[in-house]
């Protein structure tokens, strides 16, 4: 059973029920369930704890439940709770199939993808993509019985999210679809093709990129929304590839505003214009629109007051942005006058685009006597102030009595130039007082049961860079923050009184390096006051006949450090090896370095954190904090340091980015990331010696882009392999360990001075 320190009564049940002995399992189960909890309802949790139950009886080791457990709350998170159930019907899919295999790149995978995609109808395309590629790739022997796994399926699990990046869920579609159609017959090719390393998948995937995708520009329309119109909401993405009768447009309702999931550039207007387009209509009638009761109207009525309340919004929001005219006008279609028949087509659409394509347009040239008449109406009537929903429907309606033909009722309908795609379906004005198909309903409000007692915080997830694909593996590694446990802090003042002569030598160097409050600038023409000395000599200058010294004055500046300090530690397994020729251990080394190096901080008076690391393969990074930025060196910060215990593996890359969200908060000058380990970037789940070295890299360099400054120091004598190519020349190797004690605190002292 799980230990009673971790795990309330609650959370133990959760465990029991989850029913499953995997100790990798149990050792993250209570974070993990801190993040479901804070997301999921009762109802969902269950769920979450029952898929997780069939997950673990596989047969198909921790790995498929760990992925699960660690990505279904952010997945929820993205797109809601109930995609669970098509989720696990890809699960139990893949487990019939002999595609078992790719269960675990699926559930790896599907967290990022679900973010990428943030709308449920997206993410059940993309379950529905995958079902349709595994029956169309898992090939059978004379026909009967399925028996070899789709060669690729596990491959487009991995870089599906990478795929996401550039694609909408269309373009997603057709390009899978091409790489079945061609390479059904030839595995090698389509294994190839799916990892992305073929020429011609980069060349479909080049062919299908195309438009400004929601995803991508979020952040900039809700800015938009926020800072022009004072209004806000989710915006839930949709796609238009996956409804050939009817495709769907922009609409808003009580969870959010739905848009396309990419939009072209085109009529001379951006991606982006566009969506600022759908979205400045839809705050239009949302700001001035009142809904209407339809049951009595006809729907050639109704599309009538659609039409003409269009315009009324975009009338006053182009009162508001004057520049929203041109942007409107260049996405509104402009029908040809004589473009239908009315002797054998319904010209009523075409008839109502003209119309509001005048309302909008000051030089639109129709001829038509009834639509300028009901132009100069609806102009009219705007111009005693905001008019009304309810006066528009009666100008909409007086128009319908005035222009219809009895062509309107056929059954062909002019659709050229007549269709306004900014503009959303305006559900939003109708209410129907019988209950029917047209009512909306809605789910409740999801609750939210956080509970912020739990013993564990939630992981947080990072990316790990795979350097062979040159690519990230997004939210690959879990980091699990936490405090670090305390023992005696009168051990780490035996230490301290240990290296006395080591403390008075450091005090020495930092009188030096302190810094002083007020220092005097000398010889200044101007300045706060007179200096006596040089004022004296340059009085007896001019009384001899000399040339006097006009540098009579001195001036004062602040002589400060503004340094923060981040002192990361490696406590992996390897800590406890004893230093050669000495019964101390590398640990208790480090100890009594970090003991000095603290003190030597505190007595500088710059800020510094102090934490360490460890791993247990990308499931479970620990990041334990010793030392934060607002505690002073005491007898709390000294109880932690002395309980420090290495266990484990280095997974640095995971906990350089962790350490690098809060140094990167802090308002100083430079930033000071300095770590201390005693050997490279390894794990157990890691086989490939250069993988974790090629990512810490890539984490240092992501520090340099944030003007962060990372500095090594190991312990390890044959660091000059690899520390290079990590840290570039930033590092010193101690190769007499025994000496860190008095190495460290000089290093420090160097970089800072």
């Amino acid at each position: 059973m799980v230990s009673d320190a971790l795990m309330d009564d609650s959370i133990r049940a959760s465990w029991a029920r989850l029913d499953t002995r995997f100790p990798l399992v149990e050792a993250i189960f209570p974070a993990c369930m801190a993040d479901a909890q804070s997301v999921l309802t009762p109802d969902g949790l269950s769920a979450f704890l029952e898929a997780g139950r069939i997950i673990g009886k596989l047969g198909r080791g921790a790995e498929p439940l760990l992925a699960f457990l660690e990505a279904w709350p952010s997945t929820a998170r993205a797109v809601g709770e109930d995609l669970l159930a098509p989720v696990m019907a890809v699960v139990q899919g893949l487990q019939k199939s002999p595609n078992g295999r790719a269960i675990t790149p699926f559930l790896q995978t599907l967290a990022p993808v679900a973010q990428r995609l943030q709308a449920g109808e997206q993410l059940q395309h993309y379950l529905d993509l995958t079902l349709d590629l595994m029956a169309r790739t898992t090939r059978s022997i004379h026909g009967f019985h399925t028996t070899y796994p789709s060669p690729g399926l596990p491959d487009f699990f991995n870089q599906a999210p990478t795929l996401l990046a550039q694609l909408d869920i269309g373009g997603l579609r057709r390009w899978v679809d091409y790489g079945v159609r061609n390479y059904a017959t030839h595995p090698e090719r389509q294994k190839d093709y799916f990892s992305l390393q073929s020429a011609d998948a980069r060349a479909v995937l080049q062919r299908e990129r195309h438009g400004t995708l929601l995803v991508d520009v979020e952040r900039h329309l809700d800015l938009y929304l926020r800072a022009l119109w004072r209004d806000g909401d989710l915006l839930i993405p949709y796609s238009t590839a996956f409804d050939e009768l009817r495709k769907p447009v922009p609409y808003y309702d009580p969870l959010g505003i739905r848009l396309p999931d990419v939009q072209d550039d085109a009529l001379g207007v951006s991606g982006l214009d566009r969506y600022r387009a759908m979205l400045a209509h839809m705050v239009g009638h949302r700001r001035w629109s009142t809904p209407q009761i339809a049951d009595n109207w006809s729907p050639f009525q109704r599309m009538a007051v659609e039409f003409f309340e269009d315009c009324r919004v975009e009338t006053l929001l182009i009162r508001e942005y004057a520049g929203l005219r041109r942007l409107f006008l260049a996405l509104h279609p402009r029908p040809v006058e004589d473009a239908c028949n009315p002797e054998t087509t319904s010209c009523l659409r075409h008839r109502l685009a003209m119309l509001s394509r005048a309302l909008l347009d000051p030089e639109h040239g129709y001829r038509d006597a009834d639509l300028n008449a009901f132009v100069t109406h609806f102009h009219a009537l705007m111009a005693q102030g905001t008019s009304s929903t309810r006066d528009i429907a009666v100008l909409a309606l007086a128009y319908v009595a005035k222009t219809r033909r009895q062509s309107d009722q056929f059954a062909k309908v002019h659709f050229e130039n007549t269709v306004i795609d900014y503009r959303d379906d305006n559900r939003h004005l109708w209410r129907f007082i019988e209950q029917g198909d047209e009512e909306e309903r809605f789910d409740e409000t999801r609750r939210n049961d956080a509970h912020d007692d739990l013993p564990r915080l939630p992981p947080r997830h990072y990316p790990e860079w795979d350097y062979h694909s040159q690519t990230y593996r997004p939210d690959w590694v879990s980091v699990y923050e936490g405090l670090h446990p305390s023992a005696q802090a009168g051990d780490i003042d035996r230490l301290l009184q240990k290296h006395a002569p080591l403390a008075k030598r450091l005090q020495r160097l930092l009188e030096l390096l302190k810094p002083q409050d007020k220092v005097r600038i000398r010889y200044q023409e101007e300045g706060s006051e007179l200096d006596l000395d040089v004022a004296i000599r340059s009085l007896i200058d001019f009384k001899a006949g000399s040339n006097p010294d006009p540098r009579i004055n001195l001036s004062h500046r602040t002589n400060g450090r503004d340094i923060a300090v981040t002192l990361l530690l490696d406590l992996s397994a390897s800590l406890n090896d004893k230093v050669k020729g000495s019964e101390q251990t590398i640990l208790e080394l480090s100890q009594e370095a970090v003991s000095l190096l603290a003190w030597a901080i505190e007595r500088l008076g710059d800020p510094l954190a102090i934490a360490g690391f460890q791993s247990n393969t990308r499931h479970e990074v620990r990041y334990l904090h010793i030392k934060g930025f607002g505690e002073p060196w005491g007898d709390e910060v000294k109880a932690r340091l002395a309980a420090m215990q290495a266990n484990y593996s280095t997974r640095m890359g995971a906990a350089l980015r962790h350490a690098a969200h809060s140094l990167r908060a802090r308002k100083s000058d430079k930033k000071l990331l300095l770590v201390l380990t005693d050997g490279e970037p390894a794990d157990i789940d890691v086989q490939d010696e250069r993988l974790l070295i090629e990512d810490a890299r890539q984490a240092v360099r992501e520090l340099e882009r944030d003007g962060l400054f990372t500095y090594c120091i190991s312990l390890d004598p044959r660091a000059d392999a690899y520390v290079s190519d990590i840290f570039g020349r930033r590092y010193t190797v101690i190769d007499n360990i025994e000496r860190l004690p008095e190495r460290l605190p000089e290093v420090f002292l160097a970089l800072t001075k």
